[in-house]
């Protein structure tokens, strides 16, 4: 295959699967495996970084306007509803901090085409997606107790084939939390932790020895911005409309199959 075509392709695997909730790890694992290459992985860390980069902006693009809502409401003095939506996104961000601080060596070691553990892990996201889906009463709203609760779905959903979108979302509604707060919260709570991981990434400095050639960048970082900006646009229809079982039979049925495969190539 072609790099031109795998950028696209990877570009396209990231920006869908990080904002539909499906994993967006699980999947590059699985691609990585048939597509017989490492350009997404420990050997290929700028490119992992840039098709980060890439879904986190596509997230700020589909919530400009909330996001210049909350600026502007840390600057105005009667609007304490921004402020608390920040102080429930830092709240959130705790359980994933943590895990990635003190658990960093073991979370890379499960990077490394594990299959098993990625179709366990899908099997796991459908639960979560078919469960979330039973519940009828969906009115609360964000506070700082579920807001921490569903930074440990975040948390959790750093395992490879947890969707980190499935996880917050059904975390959300499992917790009574309004449809669209829920998908809205789930997607804006991430964008710190992201540019936060691109800048402790591109501070490190291992990246040097494998990096990829530009056009092989651009070309994933422009399919997964525009992937990723149209499925978060797509995913707040599909949360409001109730239709989350479909994803967890398609993470049913790929969790089994990457499990099948991981055996027969044991």
């Amino acid at each position: 295959m072609s790099d031109i075509l795998e950028a696209i392709i990877l570009g396209i695997v990231q920006g869908l699967t990080e904002f539909l909730p499906v994993s967006s790890s699980g999947h590059l694992e699985i691609f990585k495996f048939l597509l017989g290459t490492d350009s997404v992985g420990e050997s290929s860390l700028l490119t992992t970084v840039m098709l980060h980069f890439a879904t986190a902006l596509a997230t700020i693009f589909v919530f400009r306007s909330d996001i210049l809502k909350i600026l502007k409401g840390v600057f105005d003095s009667k609007d304490t509803h921004q402020k608390q939506f920040i102080v429930y996104i830092m709240i959130s961000m705790v359980p994933a901090v943590f895990v990635g601080l003190y658990f960093e060596e073991i979370i890379e070691s499960l990077f490394n085409e594990n299959l098993l553990l990625v179709g366990l892990s899908l099997l796991f996201t459908a639960f979560l997606l078919w469960i979330s889906e039973r519940l009828s009463s969906t009115s609360k709203n964000i506070n700082l107790k579920n807001s921490f609760l569903i930074g440990i779905g975040q948390a959790i959903a750093i395992l490879p084939g947890v969707s980190r979108s499935g996880a917050t979302i059904a975390c959300s509604l499992l917790l009574g939390i309004e449809k669209e707060q829920a998908a809205r919260f789930s997607f804006l709570m991430v964008v710190p932790l992201i540019f936060g991981k691109v800048a402790k990434d591109l501070l490190s400095g291992d990246m040097v020895a494998a990096t990829p050639d530009w056009i092989y960048l651009i070309l994933g970082f422009i399919a997964a911005f525009f992937s990723g900006a149209w499925a978060c646009t797509t995913m707040i229809k599909i949360v409001k409309s109730s239709r989350l079982y479909w994803f967890s039979l398609y993470c049913l049925i790929i969790g089994i199959a990457t499990i099948l495969i991981s055996v027969i190539n044991q």
